[in-house]
């Protein structure tokens, strides 16, 4: 699986610094609103268990699954919703949570959606984000790294359910997915 990396971009230690400083900030800016921790899985599923574990102010978390990838490496453009929320979140502070900030389509939809059901708030929380890929307006309120436009799985994040579990952000080899983004 090694040989299947290109090189490291963000090795455990500076995820892990990186997540401390954003539950920081995060429990600052939430103090007092006992926000709901919304995950969007299954590529957030590393940072969110990270992130909630050093969130110091009292929240809930719940998830939903999206989907707009199916096994490649480029949108398909349509977004499924695969699992919706189990509680509702009318009048809730919620705290959205994904993997990686690319295009925004699926994000913009999924805040379009969660806005009709009228939450106190909406806060984006992306673990990564690439801002030349970016074809919709949406910005994270709490980001951990911003990115070049690579191929970069681990930590969650996959090249057809593959590679998740590595414990930092590599680049794909162009070799694995064919180089074509």
């Amino acid at each position: 699986m090694k040989e299947s990396i290109a090189g490291i971009l963000i090795s455990e230690e500076r995820i892990r610094d990186k997540v401390a400083e954003m539950a920081q900030t995060i429990s600052r800016d939430f103090e007092g609103r006992d926000p709901l921790v919304v995950s969007v899985l299954k590529g957030s599923y590393m940072f969110m268990a990270d992130l909630t574990r050093r969130i110091t102010v009292p929240c809930t978390i719940d998830f939903m699954a999206v989907s707009s990838y199916g096994s490649g490496s480029k949108s398909s453009g349509e977004v499924k919703i695969i699992k919706d929320l189990d509680r509702k979140i009318e009048g809730r502070h919620l705290l959205i949570v994904e993997d990686i900030l690319d295009s925004g389509l699926t994000l913009s939809y999924l805040m379009e959606l969660l806005r009709a059901r009228n939450p106190a708030s909406i806060s984006l929380c992306a673990f990564l984000n690439k801002p030349d890929r970016r074809k919709a307006d949406v910005r994270p309120d709490y980001c951990g790294f911003d990115i070049p436009d690579a191929f970069v799985v681990g930590y969650g994040l996959d090249y057809d359910e593959h590679f998740r579990n590595l414990p930092y952000v590599g680049i794909l080899a162009p070799e694995v997915y064919g180089g074509k983004e």
